[in-house]
């Protein structure tokens, strides 16, 4: 069954103008526009994190309305460029075994660390609840979420409400909901949503007074890692065919997006809902631990069965380097 997608996703570019005083008065510059505010201030006390978690009952959780994965038609868009030394975070030592690769689709049955720091999210959007997933990091706060950026803030409003929910599955969240203190996302995508940069991170706090790492672990990351390389993908599709009950896997090797951007390419099925979920190379399948470097973010509309995600530069970097010392 063919899954239900955006038909539109607005690709913005901004485009400035200089302007020359007259002939005989000095040039007058136009004032900078302000920087783009990155970081979003959700719930942080201990009493506002309290009030998401109340409001996230197993019934709003099971009513929330998978947000899409974004679609985007072939138009205008600003490519990047490549750059900056490569860069990895906890390194995890890979013994890859072939038993799930390749995989256009299918539940995650090979159990391991995955399976506790993978999750879906929850959140308010536009008067109705919605979800997407998401993967906890290694951090210097042992706090720190990755998520896509249309997961924290969208169509020009960040969202509220937002809890993770790691190791979710039928109904049940084993190690609790995590609610943000904070959301964020990088400059381009908060300026414009620019396809490219379409990362987010959250903060949250603390549970029984434990950090996210210590309930459920981290994943290891890796920034300029390059392109074409063995990759998994997972998430928490909650649109037909699926319905966000389960961790759900693609596997296979990844290519670079030869149309608009400078994402990854990946051959999978996953639709709205997996949005945020994570990207892994180098990943062991005995352990279930790999180095995070994309996320799962768009699909053009004419290419069914095959997600993009972003490139993890010094962009990216820059927003974790925010995010886990925040």
């Amino acid at each position: 069954m063919r899954r239900p997608r955006r038909t539109t996703a607005g690709i913005l570019l901004a485009a400035g103008a200089l302007v020359a005083a007259g002939t005989q008065a000095a040039p007058t510059v136009a004032a900078a526009a302000p920087a783009p505010r990155t970081v979003h201030t959700a719930a942080d006390s201990a009493e506002e994190q309290r009030k998401v978690s109340e409001f996230w009952t197993p019934e709003r959780m099971r009513a929330a309305v998978p947000l899409d994965l974004i679609s985007v038609d072939p138009g205008a868009v600003s490519v990047p460029k490549a750059g900056g030394e490569r860069t990895t975070v906890a390194p995890t030592t890979a013994t890859a075994r072939a038993a799930s690769f390749p995989q256009a689709g299918g539940p995650w049955t090979g159990g391991g660390a995955v399976v506790k720091t993978s999750g879906r999210v929850f959140f308010s959007f536009q008067g109705r609840t919605a979800s997407c997933s998401a993967d906890a990091v290694t951090s210097k706060n042992a706090s720190t979420v990755i998520t896509a950026g249309h997961c924290v803030k969208y169509q020009g409003n960040w969202h509220t409400n937002w809890t993770f929910a790691p190791g979710y599955h039928d109904g049940q969240t084993p190690y609790g909901t995590w609610s943000a203190a904070k959301t964020m996302s990088t400059p381009q995508w908060v300026a414009s949503e620019d396809i490219n940069y379409d990362v987010g991170a959250a903060v949250v706090g603390r549970l029984d007074g434990k950090s996210l790492a210590e309930v459920v672990g981290a994943q290891g990351l890796e920034f300029n890692g390059g392109y074409n390389k063995a990759m998994y993908a997972f998430g928490f599709p909650a649109a037909s065919p699926y319905d966000g009950s389960k961790l759900i896997h693609c596997s296979g090797n990844s290519s670079k997006d030869f149309l608009l951007t400078k994402d990854h390419g990946l051959g999978c099925n996953m639709t709205g809902g997996s949005s945020g979920g994570p990207w892994f190379t180098s990943f062991d399948e005995a352990t279930g631990t790999g180095l995070q470097v994309s996320v799962n973010s768009f699909g053009y509309t004419f290419l069914p069965n095959r997600m993009f995600g972003p490139y993890f530069g010094d962009e990216v970097k820059n927003l974790y380097e925010q995010a886990q010392i925040a």
